[in-house]
This record gives structure tokens, sequence and C-alpha cells, in this order.
């Protein structure tokens, strides 16, 4: 079982950025693709972005192309969402999530193990 902790949320002012860090534990962690969602209040956990084993393959959610790049160093085991120009709308909870596939997946259910979250505030 892969272990996930995510970091680096905060409150932040519209327009302004933040870089979330998920490190995990295990050595295949290079075997497998990485994915980040979130969740707001009241609504469902939502699709943020995924990244192949070997970072060659990336994907996003509409709401975040443009704005959000994802990237992962498999020597620290760690997988990054760099989010700019946030908006009011992004708040949520944000999670990091190992999938079953070595390529990208965007379908919850394909991830096989998540982080406890960071809360992300952006304030208008």
């Amino acid at each position: 079982q892969v272990q996930l902790e995510e970091s680096g949320g905060g409150l932040v002012q519209a327009g302004g950025s933040l870089r979330l860090s998920c490190p995990a534990s295990g050595r295949t962690f290079s075997a497998y693709g990485m994915g980040w969602f979130r969740q707001a209040p009241g609504k469902e956990r939502e699709f943020v972005g995924a990244i192949s084993w070997n970072g060659a393959n990336t994907m996003y959610a509409d709401s975040v192309k443009g704005r959000f790049s994802i990237s992962r160093d498999n020597i620290k085991n760690t997988v990054y969402l760099q989010m700019n120009n946030l908006k009011p709308e992004d708040t949520a909870v944000y999670y990091c999530a190992a999938s079953y596939k070595s390529g990208t997946a965007f379908d919850a259910a394909d991830f096989r193990s998540w982080g406890q979250g960071t809360q992300v505030t952006v304030s208008s």
C-alpha cells in the first residue's frame, strides 16, 4: 500500500499561486501514474489532473487547464501540483492519488491510494 501525504495548501488571494507536494512511500512510486483531485464543500470530488509514470504525459480538467501544472520527481518519490492564477472557485480540499495504471487516468476508480488532503482557500 502506498502512503501519500499532501502539503503546501493554505490561504491565498485570487491571482496568487501555490505549490502542493505529495511525497509517496514505497519503492515502486515510479511505476504508476499519479493524480490530483479536489472536493469543495457540498460538492463531489472532481478530477484536477494526472501524470504518467515517467512524467511524459499529463492531462488536466478544463477548469484548470493553462493555470495548473503537474510534475513528478521519481528520485524524491514526490508529485507536485503548481497552481497559478488561482480563483475563488479553486477553493477545495486537494488530494493526491496513486493510480493502478502507469499512464494517465481521470476516473477516481482507477486510483488505489489516496492522501488525507490539504486545504486550499482562495479569497476574492
